[in-house]
């Protein structure tokens, strides 16, 4: 009996070793430290706007972020994710779903590669980038019936699978949109966003929301760009506190730059694409006004406003826009649109394509030589200046119509007990504690209470800042007989904007100082087309994309 209760206890032992060695491990704990020293050193950068007040953000909790994925994080290991980094890193939709096609690959281990990437490079205090706010906390649960959905039928369309991180503006059950700001933590809309039902449609993944330059960077005045009370300080990942991300779509530009998914949704008013996709060499679409619904995206100007794709190639770019499209009849500006014709873009061809160029950017060294690879692959160049307009009104422009659209969101796509009717209770909101909730000030936010532009006003000064908008394009355009112009990043982006011209940028190279820059090509309404065979004609001569260093 004595023999039998010994081997009982041995075998006791043995598993309870057993079990203690294979229990997961804990998950990092992100720890808050003194970020002072790095603030101080900031406190003379030359960009004013980078002389941050704060880094990290004090109405979030980073730790509850990866919380939903602790056993998979804790049990995918790091030979399995450098195992996977060739089949993943920098690759496009098409490479992805061969892989998957293959057997090399699933959904569920693309989902968590890139959960595994964003856990250890964002608790780390080293290098995380702030670049996230939310994530879906299903998404592992949705990739694996995405695999069992494969198995089933091996026909699946281009998104099908593939994880997208959403900027938060843009309305996605069960997650909150918030717009960065901490009077809307609570807003949990009660529909997907029209084009958020469309990726779904086409089988995408949400992965979740990212960071922002807080309300689109419509709130406070010379503030840093990148900057939300929900998100903190979004970094740049070819400069951490070097460079601006570029805003106000930050977080949307980060994580495609960063390899933190597949591809990322922004949104634009003026720049806001534009901007963090040069500023972090990825390809960004700021779509005709129109061809994507705005409905069920936090707005600063119904007249001006557009989502678009942001991506690591011009491929996936068309890819995206392609599921996106779709006549919404809640948007007055929504138009039914023919997608993308693929075919065009494997083997695009200059030749004969009528560019202008601005005289003014001639001296940036990576405009001269994107010029001189376009020129070299047949196109003709062009020198234009633009004739001066008058486009004053523009801040009035955006500060009377958000005046009135932000109230109309809430009132048609918000929570229902979100406890704002207007813009004013946000600045009261704000000022019970504007340390925490708006250390920068909100300026705009209360010019915007100020405003007393009357209705018959706001329309004439649309019509006007569209016609001069169209005539600084349009001039140079008809006089030299030009399919498109040439740009830097967001140097034109005001004009495209009230012309409601799509513009597509797409990186150009890197500064000695290591930042990149983009080239941007404007074309007229409707122009998408043309912009995606030229901007692949100009990416396939040159590949000037390169990852940072993560």
């Amino acid at each position: 009996m004595q023999t039998l209760k010994n081997t009982f206890l041995t075998c006791l032992g043995t598993l309870l070793f057993i079990s203690a060695c294979t229990q997961h491990p804990p998950l990092k704990t992100w720890e808050t430290y003194d970020e002072g020293p790095e603030i101080v050193a900031n406190a003379e950068h030359p960009i004013k706007r980078m002389r941050y007040k704060r880094l990290l953000s004090l109405s979030a909790d980073r730790n509850a972020l990866f919380a939903p994925f602790a056993k998979a994080l804790t049990t995918f290991s790091t030979p399995e994710y450098e195992a996977l980094k060739p089949l993943i890193l920098e690759q496009n939709i098409p490479t992805l779903q061969e892989h998957i096609r293959s057997g090399s690959l699933s959904y569920e281990k693309l989902t968590l590669f890139y959960l595994y990437r964003m856990y250890h490079i964002e608790m780390d205090h080293q290098t995380f980038l702030n670049a996230l706010i939310s994530l879906n906390p299903n998404v592992l649960d949705e990739a694996r019936s995405k695999d069992r959905e494969f198995q089933q039928n091996q026909t699946v369309l281009p998104l099908f699978g593939m994880p997208i991180l959403l900027k938060d503006n843009i309305n996605t059950q069960g997650l909150a949109t918030t717009a960065g700001a901490a009077a809307f933590s609570t807003n949990l809309p009660p529909a997907d966003a029209f084009i958020v039902q469309r990726l779904k449609a086409a089988g995408a993944l949400i992965l979740g929301k990212v960071n922002l330059s807080e309300w689109a960077y419509y709130f406070c005045s010379g503030c840093p760009v990148g900057y939300s009370a929900l998100g903190g300080q979004t970094l740049n990942p070819y400069g951490r506190k070097k460079f601006e991300t570029g805003g106000s779509s930050s977080g949307s530009g980060v994580a495609v730059a960063a390899n933190y998914a597949v591809a990322a949704l922004g949104s634009e008013t003026s720049g806001s694409i534009l901007s963090p996709s040069g500023k972090n060499a990825v390809v960004g679409l700021k779509p005709t006004i129109g061809k994507l619904s705005r409905g069920g995206i936090i707005p600063i100007s119904e007249f001006l406003d557009t989502a678009g794709p942001m991506t690591k190639s011009v491929l996936d770019n068309a890819l995206l826009l392609n599921a996106l499209i779709g006549h919404d009849p809640e948007d007055p500006f929504s138009y039914a649109s023919e997608p993308i014709a693929l075919d065009s873009l494997k083997n695009p061809s200059l030749k004969g394509r009528r560019m202008g160029y601005f005289t003014q950017y001639q001296k940036d060294s990576l405009y001269q030589n994107a010029l001189t690879v376009l020129r070299n692959a047949g196109a003709e160049l062009v020198a234009i200046d633009p004739p001066k307009v008058d486009f004053s009104g523009f801040r009035t422009l955006l500060s009377a119509t958000m005046k009135n659209d932000l109230p109309a969101y809430i009132q048609k796509y918000a929570q229902a007990e979100l406890p704002f009717t207007e813009v004013a209770d946000i600045v009261a909101f704000n000022a019970q504690d504007s340390l925490l909730y708006a250390p920068y000030g909100q300026a705009l936010f209360e010019g915007i209470v100020a405003d007393t532009t009357s209705s018959a006003s706001l329309e004439q000064l649309k019509v006007r800042l569209q016609k001069e908008a169209r005539r600084y394009f349009d001039t140079p355009m008809k006089n030299d007989q030009l399919d498109l112009v040439l740009s830097i990043n967001n140097y034109t982006a005001g004009y495209a904007a009230a012309a409601h011209y799509p513009a597509l940028t797409v990186p150009m190279g890197f500064y000695p100082s290591g930042e990149p820059a983009n080239l941007t090509f404007i074309a007229p309404a409707q122009g998408e087309q043309l912009l995606y065979i030229v901007a692949a004609a100009f990416e396939q001569k040159t590949h000037y994309r390169k990852p940072p260093n993560f």
